[in-house]
Order: structure tokens, then sequence, then C-alpha cells
């Protein structure tokens, strides 16, 4: 769907452009008034603090029925339906804690298995994800592990996520579920040397020449935009709705609990100065999810409105880019079932597969 945007992914991408969105524009909270979630079930991953947990509190606030905590500590996880639960009038087992590994393609497989077990699935919100202080590789898949959570787990469970999100529709003329891509303003800054690169995703297993951890960062929640616009191609979003968003920075995230204490100090000052806190955060993923129509399909919600997503994108360059990086992760994925799995829906939408 071509968008008329207010701004430019250029200047949307400048840092002058994230100073001002993060002191001047607001994000109105949504209330029942506006929605009402009764009836629907969500799922939201990394869901037991911070802005996952910002998100549960807003969702279960606009009637949610069932809230399915994706997380990768059970312990911690009950200790959040135990506070999401506190002063509430809930049916029983209307929250529910799963776990979830994402640095586990076999956790990952008997998450999204598992929901097939669900009466209706509304919502999924992927908020989950690292941000790795020193170069690390996973010992399974060889990949920086930035590219492995960020990128290639959540592909998988977005994959796998889709045909369920779709088959439990509670009838025909019920509105498309929703699958929410939490995205970063750094997606836009990062250099991104590897796009030149073929096949792409090969080069995430070798060290960089420097060890830069926003920009491999930014590179991993760019190409998680690269798939998810590529994907939205294939899916009816009379079907399914598919979206990236970006809460901005956020005090209280828990995304710079790897550095050390120093540097924690710094950026604890950086975003008590800059940043939102994680419930302003998590309102953006809650206009994501319930208060904008098919016009986010494939598209990026900052704030409460559609935003450009990362200049490369927009470029014939970041277009091919994001079809060769499609075929390679299907390729990459393929153990799991994944090209047949969404193959299957596009035959039944009738959109172009390959």
């Amino acid at each position: 769907m071509a968008v008329n945007f207010s701004i430019s992914p250029e200047k949307e991408a400048s840092k002058l452009s994230f100073l001002q969105r993060q002191f001047f524009d607001k994000v109105p909270a949504v209330s029942r008034h506006d929605v009402n979630l009764a009836g629907k079930t969500a799922i939201i991953t990394g869901s037991n603090a911070g802005l996952g947990l910002e998100c549960a509190r807003q969702l279960l606030d606009l009637g949610l029925s069932k809230l399915i905590l994706a997380v990768r500590s059970e312990p911690r996880g009950q200790s959040a339906l135990a506070e999401l639960s506190r002063g509430r009038d809930l049916k029983p087992n209307a929250i529910e804690v799963w776990k979830l590994d994402l640095s586990s393609y076999d956790s990952v497989i008997k998450f999204a298995e598992r929901a097939k077990s669900l009466e209706h699935l509304d919502l999924v919100i992927l908020n989950a994800g690292i941000f790795k202080v020193t170069e690390a590789f996973h010992s399974g898949t060889g990949y920086e592990e930035d590219v492995q959570i960020n990128y290639l787990s959540n592909a998988l469970l977005i994959s796998l996520l889709l045909p369920t999100l779709i088959a439990k529709k509670r009838s025909t003329t019920s509105t498309p579920g929703r699958i929410v891509l939490v995205s970063s303003d750094i997606a836009g800054w990062c250099n991104f040397p590897e796009r030149t690169s073929s096949p792409l995703l090969p080069s995430f297993k070798h060290k960089m020449g420097k060890w830069d951890m926003a920009e491999r960062y930014g590179t991993s929640k760019l190409l998680g935009q690269l798939f998810l616009v590529e994907l939205s191609k294939r899916v009816d979003p009379t079907e399914a709705l598919l979206t990236c968003c970006n809460p901005g920075m956020c005090y209280g995230s828990g995304l710079s609990q790897e550095l050390p204490a120093v540097g924690r100090a710094a950026m604890w000052l950086l975003q008590r100065i800059v940043g939102r806190s994680c419930a302003v955060g998590a309102r953006v993923y809650v206009h994501a999810a319930v208060t904008l129509g098919k016009e986010v399909h494939g598209q990026y919600v900052e704030d409460k409105t559609l935003h450009p997503l990362a200049p490369l994108i927009y470029k014939p360059e970041g277009q091919q880019l994001a079809a060769s990086l499609f075929e390679e992760t299907l390729q990459e994925l393929d153990f799991a079932g994944v090209r047949e799995e969404l193959g299957g829906l596009s035959k039944a939408s009738g959109k172009a597969w390959l």
C-alpha cells in the first residue's frame, strides 16, 4: 500500500528528528471508549518486564480476555502474572505463562505448536530481543546473536504463528488478526555494509572488523523490517495484518542490562534525559495492534501514526535486497517447513509467492 508520509525516510532517520519525537511527540493512551478487546486473545513475547509488561497491562485494561505471556524465565513470568492479576476480576486462566526461548529454534517450534491449541488468536506482539554489548555467536547456528535472536528466531516465529493467526479467526466476518514486530530508530541509522554480500546471511557468521554493538543491533532490526515488508506482499490484509512499530528510547526497558556498571549508569542518565517511560512507549505497541486499520499492513508505526521505514527499503537496492533476504531466510528455516506453511497461505489468498 502506497502511503504519503509527512516526512521523508531520510529525515525520519535523522538524529534531529529522533530527538524531536522523543521530546515533543505525544502518544495518547488508548481507552475502552476507543477499543474493547473483550473476547480477544493476545501473545506478547518478552512480557515479564519493561515494555512487554506495560503492553500486557494496557491490553488487559482494554478488556483483553486471554493473554499469553511468552517468556524465557517462567518464574519471572509467574511474577508478572501475579502483578497483572492484582486488582483485576479475571476469569480462570485468563493469563498464562508459556516458555519461549528465542535462542532455541526448538523452543520456538514448540511454542508455535502449542499456540495451535488456543481457541482464538487475534494479536501477536513480538517484543523480545537482545542488545549484545560484546560480539558473540550462537553455538548452534553460528550466527551473531543479535541477528540470530532479533531476526532469524523472530522470522521463524512469525512464519509459524501466521497460519494459526489466520485459522483462529472467530468467523469469516471477524477483523483480521495482527502481528506486530517491534523495531527501532537504529534500523535507519546503521551503515549495513553486509548488504553487498551475496549470499547475505552467511556474512553474519563472521566477526566484524571492529565490534560496534549499535551497528549490529540496528542491522538486526533492519533485517526484520526487510523480511516483514516482503512477507506482507504475500499475505492478504483481509486475512492478517503485519506491521512494525517503534516505541522510541524508553527508560526501564532493560535493553542495556548487559552493559558494565559504568555503561549502565551512563545509559540510565541518557534515558532519563531523552527517554520516555515504558508506559508511554508501550502505547505505540497498542496503537499498532488495535487502533489503526488495514493501512498498517507492511508499514511502520511510530507514536500513533504511520512513519517511513528505514530509507534503504524505498530504494531499488533495498527492494532487491528484501527479495533475496526473504528467499535466503526461507532456505535457512527450511528445517521447520516454513516455505510450505507460508506457501499454503499464499495459494489460498491468491497472492504471488515466488
